[in-house]
């Protein structure tokens, strides 16, 4: 039997492209989630196959795995606005002691581990663009800091197991990225944008619009992954696309790619949003040979289409969780 890779966070959107990943390049894999915020349509193709088990698990409790493990990749976590300000709690639980059970695990099993930080831990950057040696300008009790603090204590516990017991981890922190199997209602500027526009809604814009992201689309963000995992680098490395852009441009590409007339809007800024999110990437380049390659045009074309073939409701139903004669309790 090939290697063995646990995926947490695998129902979700990132973890269920690595699900692919990983089975495509031969791995025994095993999928965990506790579907909070994780989709089991993203994963049912997977379903049935011969090295391919799902668990319905919340890692925050402790986590067992029978048999050898030969990775793990930790990505079970509310990422988005809208969840993790309804789930604080859970949010922070699953960055810190859903983090521990991993390593605890990885630990037992001599297995490596890769961790999914954000570029969040930079906060509202005062260094543009954001190098992974900048340490960030966080509120800690800000209505944001239940995430941004979870992954900084995340990488935190994750480089201490590296250190006092030499477990192979690595960390990866991801920009903002984008790609089929986002959730329209989930709170982030390009889901919303495109869910307004088959809605025929006008286009919100928070703040006057000049705040800027920079948006990877996923298969390249799931390179960069793999390779950083196959690496001898135990220190965190961004991933993402540098190619900047504002806000208020943004809404203007979406209208012009769904060929809506919608309007703009602007309404007043969230408490701690960041104004500028740019990687630089030059670490990935170096350590990895990795950079993106997908252009944003041709990226959000593939997300546009993605959308829209899906049915009124499997855009605005949130539960798709029915899949019980497949979980592994």
């Amino acid at each position: 039997m090939g290697k063995s890779v646990l995926i947490t966070g695998a129902a979700g959107f990132l973890g269920s492209h690595l699900c692919d990943r990983f089975y495509k390049e031969g791995f025994r894999v095993l999928a965990m989630d506790n579907l909070i915020t994780g989709n089991l349509k993203n994963i049912e193709h997977l379903f049935g196959k011969e090295n391919f088990e799902f668990y319905h698990h919340d890692v925050s409790k402790y986590v067992h795995v029978s048999g050898e493990l030969d990775y793990i990749l930790h990505f079970a976590s509310p990422a988005s606005p809208i969840d993790y300000l309804k789930i604080p709690i859970q949010t922070l639980k699953v960055g810190s002691l859903g983090t521990h059970n991993l390593l605890g695990l990885a630990k037992a099993k001599n297995a490596r581990m890769l961790i999914a930080s954000t570029s969040e831990v930079y906060g509202d950057p005062m260094v543009h663009p954001q190098t992974e040696e900048y340490y960030g300008n966080v509120n800690p009790v800000g209505p944001r800091g239940v995430y941004d603090e979870a992954k900084r204590f995340q990488e935190a516990m994750t480089m201490a197991y590296h250190t006092y017991h030499g477990l192979e981890t690595r960390i990866v922190r991801i920009f903002n990225t984008y790609g089929p199997r986002m959730r329209l209602n989930d709170g982030r500027v390009l889901p919303a944008f495109i869910g307004q526009a088959l809605r025929g809604e006008d286009l919100t814009v928070f703040g006057d619009g000049s705040q800027t992201r920079s948006f990877c689309y996923v298969d390249d963000l799931i390179e960069g992954i793999y390779r950083l995992l196959f690496s001898d680098y135990a220190y965190p490395v961004n991933i993402g696309n540098p190619d900047e852009i504002t806000i208020s441009q943004f809404a203007e590409e979406i209208i012009k790619l769904t060929g809506t007339n919608q309007k703009v809007v602007y309404k007043p800024l969230p408490k701690d949003d960041p104004m500028q999110r740019q990687p630089n990437t030059d670490k990935a380049r170096e350590i990895l040979g990795w950079e993106a390659k997908v252009s944003r045009a041709e990226g959000l074309k593939i997300t546009y289409d993605y959308f829209k073939s899906l049915s009124k409701e499997e855009l605005f139903t949130k539960d798709h969780n029915n899949f019980e004669g497949y979980i592994k309790k």
